[in-house]
């Protein structure tokens, strides 16, 4: 997927907000896909998204969460982790599809869909620079920076 356009979409998201893609006001955007608000995987990802935003932000790169979570769930996690930046609700999966994160799973021996946890760096354009998919949560946030800070 790397050096294709994503085509525009628009999701609620936390603050009462909706989130278009395009345009893209800042120099990147890193849009980050997690399976479920409040588990330990999860919630080792967005505290440190959270500890390198302003990071982010230094090189003009806006970050974003994504999950299936209602807006309800996501307000409380982002809440409950002071996290500086929105949380998109796709509950009809239809942005986790044009991504393809969408993933057969096995959680406690049964099999699940869900989502794959995947990050995507975007430029002004829309169009992904980089992509990780299946990554380990911990210490994924400082690897997705020091691309960022390439650019």
């Amino acid at each position: 997927m790397p050096n294709q356009a994503v085509a525009n979409f628009t999701l609620p998201a936390t603050s009462g907000v909706a989130f278009t893609l395009l345009p893209i006001h800042s120099k990147s955007l890193v849009i980050f896909f997690y399976p479920k608000d409040n588990t330990p995987g999860c919630t080792t990802e967005v505290q440190q998204f959270r500890d390198a935003y302003a990071q982010f932000q230094a090189v003009g790169c806006e970050v974003v969460g994504l999950s299936r979570d209602s807006i309800k769930s996501h307000e409380n996690f982002k809440s409950k982790f002071t996290l500086p930046f929105e949380l998109l609700s796709d509950a009809d999966e239809t942005v986790c599809t044009l991504f393809g994160v969408m993933k057969q799973k096995k959680l406690y021996g049964k099999d699940v869909r869900g989502i794959e946890r995947s990050t995507f760096v975007l430029d002004q354009k829309g169009t992904i620079r980089k992509e990780w998919r299946g990554l380990k949560a911990d210490g994924h946030a400082q690897e997705v920076l020091a691309f960022v800070q390439t650019l």
